[in-house]
C-alpha cells in the first residue's frame, strides 16, 4: 500500500512538473507575435537587415541566429542556422538543417552560397545568438566546414526530441568549442547528443551534460549554466550573468 501511494505521488508530480514547464510555451501561443494565419508558401524569407553587406564588410564573420519555428511549433523552440564569410569574400555561407528535403529524397543538410544570413525564418524575426569577427575566424570556419560533413544524421530528421536542425547547430558548435556557443533552451533538440552518447561537452564547450535522447537530462557549464530537461522542456538559470533559463521564453534577464 506505500509503495502505491508513493508512485502516485511520483506521478502526480512528474505531471504537475510538465504542466509548469508548458505554462511558457502556452504564455507565447496565446500572446507572443506568432504568425499562425500565414501560408508557408506566402511567408518571408527575406533578408533582415541585421548582416553586414559582404561587399562593405571585408574581415571573416561568423553569425549564428535563430527564429522562432514556423506556425504554433514557434511557441515551443526555434530554428537555428550558422552563417560566415571569409576575409574578402562577396557572399555569405549558410549552413542550417531543413527536415523537408528529405521528401525531396535530398539530404537534410543544407549549405547554400550567396544568399541572406540574416533572412526571416518564414515572417518570423531572427535573433543574433552569438558573432565572431577577425583573423581567428577562418580558423573556426574551416572546422565548421569538417564538422558539416561529418554530421552524422543528413538522412534523419525528427522534429521533436531529434535530430532536427537545433541537434546540427548543437554538434557543429560541439565540434569547434571555441565559438562558446550557448543555445537557448528554446533551441528543443540541442540536447540529442549525437551516435548515441549519453554523456557530451555542451555546445558552448564550457561544461557537461547528461542526456537521454534528448527528452531526460541535465546541465552544468558557465555558459549554459544548470538547466534541467524534461521531455525536450528546458528550464534553469545562467550563473555567469543570472539569468532564467524558461521553455517558452527563452533565456529572460533580471
Amino acid at each position: 500500500m506505500a509503495q502505491t501511494k508513493l508512485k502516485r505521488r511520483y506521478l502526480y508530480r512528474t505531471i504537475w512538473t510538465i504542466l509548469v514547464l508548458l505554462l511558457g510555451p502556452i504564455s507565447v501561443l496565446a500572446f507572443g507575435k506568432l504568425d499562425l494565419d500565414t501560408h508557408w508558401s506566402r511567408a518571408s524569407l527575406a533578408s533582415s537587415g541585421k548582416s553586414p553587406l559582404p561587399y562593405t564588410h571585408k574581415p571573416a564573420l561568423i553569425q549564428v541566429y535563430g527564429a522562432r519555428a514556423y506556425n504554433w511549433r514557434g511557441a515551443f523552440g526555434i530554428h537555428t542556422w550558422i552563417a560566415a564569410k571569409r576575409a574578402n569574400a562577396r557572399h555569405y555561407t549558410v549552413y542550417q538543417v531543413i527536415g523537408w528535403n528529405l521528401y525531396r529524397g535530398q539530404s537534410t543538410v543544407s549549405v547554400h552560397k550567396g544568399g541572406p544570413p540574416d533572412f526571416l525564418w518564414f515572417n518570423a524575426e531572427p535573433k543574433l545568438l552569438l558573432e565572431h569577427r577577425g583573423p581567428e575566424t577562418e580558423q573556426m570556419i574551416n572546422k565548421i566546414e569538417q564538422a558539416v560533413t561529418d554530421y552524422p544524421y543528413p538522412y534523419r530528421y525528427h522534429a521533436w526530441p531529434g535530430p532536427n536542425s537545433n541537434t546540427f547547430t548543437a554538434f557543429i558548435a560541439r565540434r569547434v568549442p571555441e565559438l562558446r556557443l550557448d543555445l537557448p533552451p528554446t533551441a528543443i533538440g540541442k540536447d540529442y547528443l549525437a551516435n548515441g552518447k549519453i554523456i557530451d561537452q555542451t555546445p558552448s564547450g564550457t561544461g557537461w551534460q547528461l542526456s537521454l535522447l534528448g527528452i531526460l537530462g541535465v546541465t552544468l557549464a558557465q555558459e549554459e549554466g544548470i538547466e534541467l530537461n524534461l521531455l525536450g522542456l528546458s528550464a534553469g538559470i545562467d550563473i555567469n550573468d543570472l539569468r532564467l533559463r524558461l521553455p517558452g521564453f527563452g533565456r529572460v534577464g533580471f
